[in-house]
């Protein structure tokens, strides 16, 4: 058990200080800006549009964390803040937006913690096209060493049919897809998502071996026939109503003896494990109506009312990498 003193509480009080700082500095899109050349306090003012008061004091502030490095009066990306700029191969800029337009979601906690009332819109919803395929560009980016582990972890020498539900652009089903040469995936999303995941995946030596269906897995059916159904990073989305419907829905898309894979947070019993989860638990309670994080057992409730059985945790993990396992009858 973690030990909290005077000064820890005090720092906690504090931290949402460096948070605001870097998510200010990544609405005002600096680290683009200064990506590739040094800029003088004068010259970031007036490109940026910053008043001449604040543009010093964030700047050097940024500065004094290591984000940008100050030197002859000239100001430069820290090497360890290059993702943070658009121009950056692996740019997690769009992951970093999304996490500044959940601020004000969060500072409105206390109410939402007094009312059980979160936002009314859909996870993953954008107004903008172009917001949109940054975001899901972005996720790929900083999931796909995480998708080639869990398609190793899953052992899935078996299956011929698999189905990623929710796939976005296939960085699951590609990293299955390497993994067993014998399979073929389904990647299932919205449209605008399957357009993106077409662009990304028609290049790439498996494409042969993918079919992209577009849909919405809370108003449609899911294509049918496949021995292997992937739920990755969804179910913490939905109340557990929503998630038993997706679950029956699972359940007739596979084949009889067909298997579930859920990859997503898996609480322990007191539900305060991971601590990762039991924090992302607090994420969909103010950005969801019924969104949370679950215990193995209040999924295995959930999917034995779909119609599955012999559940099991298959990996734990606190990164939102954990694997909860279970069959078709």
């Amino acid at each position: 058990m973690e030990t909290w003193t005077t000064e820890k509480l005090l720092a906690a009080g504090r931290g949402f200080m460096d948070s605001r700082i870097v998510l200010t500095a990544v609405e005002l899109d600096l680290f683009t800006l200064l990506d590739g050349s040094a800029m003088t306090l004068e010259e970031v003012t007036v490109e940026a549009g910053l008043s001449p008061r604040g543009a010093p004091i964030l700047l050097d502030g940024l500065a004094a964390l290591g984000l940008l490095e100050k030197k002859d009066g000239r100001y430069s990306p820290g090497a360890g803040a290059l993702p943070l700029s658009s121009k950056h191969p692996q740019s997690v800029l769009p992951m970093m937006r999304h996490s500044a337009s959940l601020w004000n979601r969060w500072s409105e906690l206390t109410a939402i913690v007094r009312t059980g009332k979160g936002g009314e819109r859909p996870a993953g919803a954008f107004d903008d096209p172009g917001e949109l395929e940054a975001f899901i560009g972005a996720m790929h980016v900083v999931g796909r060493d995480t998708a080639a582990e869990i398609a190793r972890t899953v052992r899935a020498q078996e299956a011929r049919k698999l189905l990623d539900v929710g796939g976005a652009t296939g960085t699951y089903a590609e990293a299955f897809l390497r993994e067993y040469p014998q399979m073929k995936a389904t990647v299932f999303d919205r449209p605008p998502v399957i357009e993106m995941a077409r662009r990304r995946m028609e290049p790439l030596d498996i494409w042969p071996r993918l079919m992209l269906t577009a849909g919405d897995f809370y108003q449609d059916y899911l294509p049918g026939g496949h021995d292997l159904v992937l739920l990755s990073a969804i179910i913490h989305q939905n109340s557990p109503e929503q998630n038993i419907a997706l679950y029956r829905k699972c359940f007739d898309a596979l084949v009889p003896g067909g298997r579930l894979l859920i990859r997503d947070h898996v609480l322990s019993d007191d539900r305060t494990r991971p601590v990762s989860g039991a924090l992302f638990a607090l994420n969909m309670l103010a950005c969801t109506n019924g969104g949370n994080c679950y215990t193995l057992a209040e999924i295995a409730e959930t999917l034995a009312q779909a119609g599955f059985g012999r559940v099991s945790l298959l990996r734990d993990g606190d990164r939102m990498d954990a694997l909860v396992e279970a069959f078709k009858p």
